[in-house]
């Protein structure tokens, strides 16, 4: 497959191994670098990089040199056992651990220690958590709906999805829905990721008040959680087992893995980790859906057979929602929540004849193949079709990364695809939706993740049911 881009040649026993390279270094402004860039749509930047430099490329930001891995190559790599060896997530997740007075975190954690929490957190953020509870989750989203989307109404679709989103994961993952901490979830993953994870933004953003107001407000719902689970007492014979319950007795039987320092974090992190991720795409989705009415009309009529005559939802019922799913899947493509993820080498090593060396810090861009027409046909184009088994154009390795790489692939992942094409069935089901007008274009952020801008709204004409 012709990438364009550079790639090392294949070694035979009798080889010299070739001297690396030098990396490339993006061009850019004084001072500034390649901020703009950075800031105004990061995963366009990343493929026009690839494009232009070749797989492994470094540019700076605000006067720090970044350096990235990028293209179908790195994205497979980081789940090889080299990959894996050869980078760490620690360093990127330090402040978060700090920030939150705790000892770890899950995406700050490499190695077998990571695997152990992971295997704790697993039931609680996978599909299986809502198995037998699937019509409970479109109870969930009936009320949001009713609650936030009115007739006659222009709704901002980022902060209702937001509600929605908090809605279903306090129900279903920890049976409480704590709506009122809403805005206060949302003002502490901005500052925490942009200042600490991404470090877009310098330190003394961590000073302002309202940051300070609503963490406190965060640590707050990390205690209730925790109090409401000791008043409650053990699970009885039939109650829902929810993620509370695994962190609290990982808590009580293997302090040693899960310590009360790191309650806080752990219940409060499917907020953090979804409230902005699943929202943006579901808006996203909203948007790509009403710019082609084509595909609303496709998608009309894949809802209206799967709720006819309100009778209950089957597990394996969500198979057939083809084109809604495919719909999903390219707004991922088109705009992906993890553009690129964070590592730092653990040892030196060459990739792609490029010499990385320990203890660098590295952008690994695996959502670059999304738009590269070597894998997409029309990669600019939205297409739920080509996710069909004929065509099935994701599939070819390195091709598409939306929930990440390697062994730091987003946890809840299936619970996610889940929540996401039930909450969409149901959103496109009930109401009767409009742009404001035919014309127009999404407008974009970047901070805290990648997605639609909150000014974004579409017009409830009525309800279709």
């Amino acid at each position: 497959m012709d990438t364009t881009a550079p790639v090392a040649a294949k070694a035979t026993p009798t080889d010299v191994p070739a001297p690396p390279r030098e990396i490339p270094m993006v061009k850019g402004l004084p001072i500034l670098g390649n901020v703009l860039d950075m800031a105004r749509d990061p995963a366009r930047f990343f493929h026009r990089c690839y494009r232009e430099y070749g797989p492994v490329y470094r540019f700076k930001m605000l006067g720090r040199t970044c350096t990235v891995l990028a293209g179908p190559h790195a994205a497979h790599w980081m789940g090889t056992k080299d990959g894996k060896e050869c980078l760490r997530s620690k360093e990127f997740w330090e402040g978060l651990i700090h920030e939150y007075g705790a000892s770890q975190s899950l995406p700050g954690l490499d190695g077998e220690r990571h695997k152990q929490l992971r295997d704790v957190l697993r039931h609680g953020y996978s599909r299986e958590s809502i198995l037998g509870r699937y019509n409970e989750l479109i109870a969930i989203t009936d009320g949001s709906i009713e609650r936030d989307w009115k007739t006659g109404e222009m709704v901002y679709c980022l902060p209702a999805m937001q509600m929605m989103v908090t809605d279903q994961l306090g129900t279903i993952l920890t049976g409480r829905a704590p709506l009122e901490y809403v805005d206060d979830i949302r003002v502490t993953i901005l500052n925490i990721l942009n200042v600490l994870i991404t470090r877009q933004r310098p330190k003394f953003f961590l000073w302002n008040p309202a940051y300070k107001k609503a963490k406190a407000r965060v640590f707050e719902l990390g205690e209730k959680m925790i109090a409401d689970y000791r008043a409650r007492g053990p699970l009885k014979e039939g109650q829902q087992r929810t993620m509370v319950d695994d962190i609290m007795e990982a808590h009580a039987t293997n302090p040693g893995l899960m310590p009360a320092s790191d309650l806080r974090l752990q219940l409060t992190a499917p907020y953090v980790a979804g409230l902005d991720t699943v929202a943006n795409t579901e808006s996203g989705v909203i948007y790509m859906v009403l710019k082609h009415p084509d595909v609303l009309k496709r998608i009309h009529a894949e809802v209206d057979a799967l709720f006819a005559g309100g009778r209950k939802i089957e597990e394996n019922e969500l198979k057939s929602l083809p084109v809604l799913n495919g719909a999903i899947m390219d707004t991922m493509r088109l705009f992906p929540v993890a553009v690129a993820q964070m590592r730092t080498a653990t040892k030196d090593f060459v990739f792609e004849g490029f010499q990385i060396r320990e203890g660098e810090m590295l952008y690994m861009g695996t959502a670059v193949p999304h738009f590269m027409h070597e894998f997409y046909k029309d990669p600019d184009k939205f297409d739920p079709d080509r996710y069909t088994k004929e065509r099935a154009e994701h599939m070819e390795s390195g091709a598409y990364s939306p929930y990440g790489r390697g062994p730091h692939t987003c946890l809840g992942k299936t619970l996610a695809e889940v929540q996401m094409l039930l909450s969409m069935a149901r959103l496109f089901w009930r109401l009767d939706l409009e742009l404001e007008s035919p014309d127009y274009v999404l407008k974009t952020k970047t901070a805290p993740t990648p997605g639609p801008h909150a000014s974004f709204r579409v017009r409830v004409k009525g309800y279709r049911h």
